[in-house]
């Protein structure tokens, strides 16, 4: 403030007026004084602020790493603030496996007190905080809870990926699971098995793998799967990041897809349409998910009535390349 007064010719007061929007400075001299602000590249300290106001008009958009479905979620969230007045700050808690438990808590305990007017968690693994105002969680993994929620229907788009798989004509589908804590992973090996169960399939464990929701993880299952003498015909994948890294496999393997091999993911992430060949997928909007979690945190910041505070959104299957009848081109 000291170095703006000097340069506009006006008190320290002055400033200080002009900033907190208080009366007693007239409409030119706020006027010149936001101008020499602009040029100089200031703007007031959000912790300044929040102690004053009590308010940031800025929201926390709160992930574990930064990867394909967490910024689908930051674009989401982008589209609910545009002219709202309302700022972002997007924090990772840095993908450490070290850090997965509890990460939620001590990333929230770091921005809320100051930073941030409320936060959008994107899949935590605890729903259990506290915070000094609203949060909202984006496909919570650990279950139900109060913490306000918006979710894709996870059972429902594992049933349609299988069933596709199913129609085509396939019986020896594999899988590969996501983390076993978490929620979404668990529903969608349960929506695999109820549809091989409608079929009247049986569920073959051997053709069951875990890949954590990581390629590298991936990769070593797909290898697993794809190396034995009785392999799948078509290939389940808990997330396009696994489906993904089985593309990848069989193509060093010299297994043809989908000629030889189906593969079904999950998420529709925009790299899914890039692979070769394209690959089918489930979609579960994921841009749509960030973007009425934030306007329910925005409503929620203002002090509305949410009354639909645990949103599940539905997913829908996108057929691309990597599926064909077993043993044929597409």
């Amino acid at each position: 403030m000291q170095q703006v007064a000097a340069e506009a010719g006006v008190s320290i007061s002055t400033v200080s007026k002009v900033i907190n929007g208080r009366y007693g400075v007239s409409a030119e001299t706020v006027d010149h004084v936001t101008r020499v602000i602009g040029r100089l590249g200031y703007e007031a300290s959000l912790v300044a602020r929040s102690l004053r106001n009590r308010r940031t008009n800025v929201i926390g958009v709160l992930v574990m790493d930064f990867e394909p479905f967490s910024t689908e979620v930051l674009k989401g969230v982008a589209d609910a603030i545009h002219g709202t007045g309302y700022e972002l700050i997007a924090y990772s808690a840095g993908g450490h496996v070290e850090a997965r438990e509890g990460w939620e808590r001590r990333s929230l305990t770091r921005l809320m007190a100051t930073l941030v007017d409320g936060a959008v968690l994107v899949t935590p693994t605890v729903t259990d905080v506290q915070a000094d105002g609203p949060v909202v969680a984006v496909d919570p993994q650990a279950g139900p809870s109060a913490l306000p929620a918006v979710a894709a229907d996870n059972l429902q788009g594992a049933r349609l990926g299988v069933e596709h798989l199913i129609r085509l004509g396939h019986t020896r589908i594999g899988m590969i699971t996501g983390r076993s804590d978490l929620m979404s992973a668990q529903q969608r090996e349960q929506g695999y098995r109820d549809a091989m169960a409608a079929a009247g399939l049986r569920v073959d464990e051997a053709l069951m793998r875990s890949g954590g929701f990581e390629p590298d993880l991936s990769r070593v299952a797909a290898r697993e799967l794809l190396s034995g003498t009785d392999r799948p015909t078509a290939v389940f994948a808990a997330n396009d990041l696994s489906a993904l890294a089985m593309l990848e496999v069989a193509q060093e393997l010299g297994i043809d897809v989908p000629g030889q091999l189906s593969v079904v993911g999950f998420d529709n992430i925009p790299e899914s349409v890039l692979a070769d060949p394209s690959l089918t997928t489930v979609q579960q909007p994921i841009r749509r998910m960030g973007q009425e979690a934030t306007e329910m945190l925005l409503a929620l910041i203002a002090g509305e009535d949410v009354h639909d505070l645990d949103r599940t959104l539905d997913t829908s299957l996108v057929l691309r390349a990597s599926t064909a009848p077993p043993g044929q081109a597409p």
